[in-house]
């Protein structure tokens, strides 16, 4: 049986490899090893581009981020490429010193409709744990570090790692790891429920992802799309109602009318594996 592959090429890229492990997913490793796995303003656009093109291709249902090496999963903005743009001796295009909307890497602020989940094979620290922070599930290698050491250098973590810290581990934690720049080791990470799973090694963490990867690629895509979207309302509104209603509002007639609602109903019925479609969603 011939694995699934995507129906859509997906965009060029020069700071990632795009690789597909498993039916339905998608793996990114970040391609820049001898940096850290920093990223130039060029990989946001690159990143923001490639995780759009993943929301929209049908056989594609979850996506796993890495980095290449096993030193560090991302040491965040490249900070040499930086130094050289503000010193005057790069003059980048027009409109590229940015992040897309979607924020560092595509994922620090993405919206959204699918999961991603982090594979943290090294050390996130800045952008890097702000990529963490966007994910929807995270697992990490036993000596995998988070820190956000911007305050250290003088500047801000402003790709919206802060208030999502907040969100997950309360003001006094996010506090001290912000103002102090100490980062946190794997186990700290996962009593702050910051990460969901540490792998048993350093060279397994991409596999474990991959078994939960899996197990989301087995349900229907489009409750995986609502359910993904129930989850962020309530994390981005300070009311459970309303992010309740907000999803029922967006999502609950496509859903229930959709082919997969009723598919999942009838092989619930005839008790057999649903058979499910790409999502329209």
């Amino acid at each position: 049986m011939s694995a699934v592959k995507p129906q859509t090429s997906p965009p060029p890229t020069e700071h990632v490899l795009l690789t597909y492990p498993a039916d339905y997913v998608l793996l990114v490793t970040i391609n820049r090893e001898r940096q850290m796995n920093s990223i130039p303003f060029a990989g946001h656009l690159e990143m923001g581009q490639v995780f759009d093109w993943f929301d929209r291709e049908p056989n594609l249902r979850v996506a796993i981020i890495t980095g290449a090496g096993k030193k560090a999963f991302c040491a965040g903005q490249d900070l040499i490429e930086l130094g050289k743009i503000r010193s005057g001796q790069i003059k980048p295009s027009p409109g590229l010193m940015r992040h897309p909307l979607s924020g560092f890497a595509g994922l620090s602020r993405r919206g959204g409709k699918k999961p991603v989940i982090a594979a943290v094979n090294g050390f996130a620290l800045g952008g890097g744990f702000e990529i963490v922070l966007g994910c929807d599930l995270v697992v990490a290698a036993p000596g995998a570090t988070f820190g956000l050491p911007e305050a250290l250098r003088g500047i801000f973590a402003g790709a919206g790692g802060p208030p999502r810290l907040v969100r997950n581990v309360g003001l006094p934690v996010a506090s001290e790891m912000a103002l102090t720049g100490k980062s946190i080791t794997a186990q700290r990470a996962k009593e702050l429920n910051l990460v969901n799973r540490i792998s048993p090694s350093q060279d397994t963490v991409v596999e474990e992802a991959l078994k939960l990867a899996n197990e989301i690629a087995q349900i229907s895509p489009d409750a995986a799309i609502v359910t993904r979207a129930a989850l962020k309302e309530a994390w981005e509104h300070g009311s459970v109602e309303r992010a309740t209603q907000l999803t029922i509002e967006r999502f609950n007639e496509p859903l229930q009318s959709g082919e997969n609602a009723l598919e999942g109903l009838a092989a619930f019925a005839q008790k057999r594996k649903p058979n499910w479609k790409a999502s329209k969603l």
